[in-house]
């Protein structure tokens, strides 16, 4: 008798499961009947009001795709804008200008960073519905070595935006923007050394592209600076090609080893005495940052006291003087802190609202903005080399992340591009 009630209990027990198992799965996949019938309008068991509400439903998806389409085209214009514009305007302001009348890099940065830390803590203070003091108490003063982390990162983008402004000031605008997608290789072998990060052959193959890509044009280049030898040289701001490249291969560096970091140490979960924390957000991650840029800029400015040039005019006693605090500042230099600060607050909504294709699509139509802008405001020339060479690099980092055409055989992602998912540089 107990072995015929064990045997019972067993099966009404196997019974509940697979009942249980069913109800699952009909709640998950519904039958291909149940399925169709809401788009069966000539049904006789469909109500009136079932076909109302289904016609209803429609009009409101379609718009809310189109809304969606136009924000990411609005996204797409905005990156393509801000990419372009930040190195022409950056060009502008440093070809042809004597010496004298230069802003002070570390000036900009700072000035820079102030803009940010203003823009993120009010965006914060949105984020927090007015909450911004709690918000700081919680994430600084109550987290002090979270908060110290972000002291590496900062140093790192402090670097990488003074040695930008250097490559701009010696590389056309085509050849900077071009030379800097190289940050994509630099950030995949960082992630592969440090992460143990593994790679689709796909984008293996989009890598080795990128650098041939990125030695076409800087072989173009020498070739093309042999040629103009002869060619008289402008001696208010003469570009030096070593000097450039060397600051744009610190500037990827920097990039990779700050993005790694972000990847490794600070998206992990964090945690309070064992018990689990929300993340910060990434409002409160710019505000840090950019409180410690500062500090890091004012030391900078310290230090580079005696360093910093001349304004070319002399005082009382036939000393020259020091280049003071904003000097050179005009009205375009005040635009590239507009557009640099903004820049960091539209690659948050972009990391949020686009993905790889449209971030892809951004790069290419910049680079060629930018290069088509050149030839027209500032006598670029361009050859043959640095087209095939172009073309190569904006291919690479657009396959990078993204598949093939469905007419070459993409379409489909293969679960290593899942779960290899590269990390991408901001």
């Amino acid at each position: 008798a107990a072995m015929t009630s064990l045997n019972q209990r067993r099966n009404m027990s196997a019974a509940n499961q697979t009942t249980s198992a069913r109800e699952f799965q009909f709640e998950q996949e519904p039958s291909p009947q149940a399925a169709q019938q809401p788009s069966n309008s000539s049904s006789p068991s469909g109500s009136s009001s079932d076909m109302c509400e289904s016609k209803n439903i429609v009009p409101v998806d379609n718009a809310s795709a189109k809304k969606d389409q136009a924000f990411r085209l609005f996204l797409l214009f905005m990156m393509t804008a801000q990419n372009s514009s930040v190195v022409l305007v950056t060009r502008y302001t440093r070809a042809g200008i004597a010496p004298e009348d230069l802003y002070v890099i570390n000036d900009l940065v700072m000035i820079t960073e102030v803009g940010k830390l203003v823009m993120s803590a009010a965006l914060e203070y949105n984020a927090t519905q007015g909450h911004l003091l709690r918000s700081i108490k919680e994430n600084i003063f109550e987290r002090p070595l979270d908060f110290f982390r972000i002291l590496i990162p900062s140093l790192l983008y402090l670097v990488q935006n003074s040695v930008l402004y250097i490559a701009i000031s010696n590389l056309t605008a085509p050849m900077f923007q071009v030379t800097y997608q190289c940050k994509l290789l630099t950030t995949a072998i960082v992630s592969v050394v440090m992460l143990q990060r593994r790679y689709s052959m796909k984008q293996w193959l989009c890598l080795t592209v990128l650098g041939m890509g990125v030695a076409i044009v800087v072989l173009g280049a020498r070739d093309s600076g042999k040629d103009d030898d002869a060619k008289e040289e402008d001696s208010a701001n003469a570009q030096n090609l070593f000097t450039g490249l060397s600051a744009v291969t610190v500037a990827c560096l920097c990039s990779a080893f700050a993005g790694v970091y972000f990847e490794k140490v600070l998206k992990r979960p964090t945690n309070d005495g064992g018990r689990a924390r929300a993340p910060v957000s990434m409002w409160m991650r710019n505000v840090q940052m950019a409180f410690f840029s500062i500090c890091i800029a004012l030391i900078n400015m310290q230090r580079e006291s005696g360093d910093r040039g001349f304004t070319g005019e002399s005082d009382e006693n036939g000393d020259a003087i020091a280049k003071p605090f904003m000097h050179g500042f005009t009205g375009w230099a005040w635009v590239i802190v507009a557009l640099q600060a903004g820049g960091g607050m539209l690659v948050a909504a972009v990391i949020k609202y686009a993905d790889n294709v449209l971030k892809g699509m951004a790069t290419g139509v910049s680079v060629a903005t930018g290069t088509f802008a050149s030839t027209f405001l500032f006598g670029t020339t361009l050859s043959m080399q640095f087209g095939i060479g172009a073309g190569a690099i904006l291919v690479s980092v657009y396959l990078f992340s993204n598949d093939l055409p469905v007419a070459c055989g993409g379409g489909k992602k293969a679960k290593s591009d899942v779960e290899m998912k590269a990390l991408l540089p901001k």
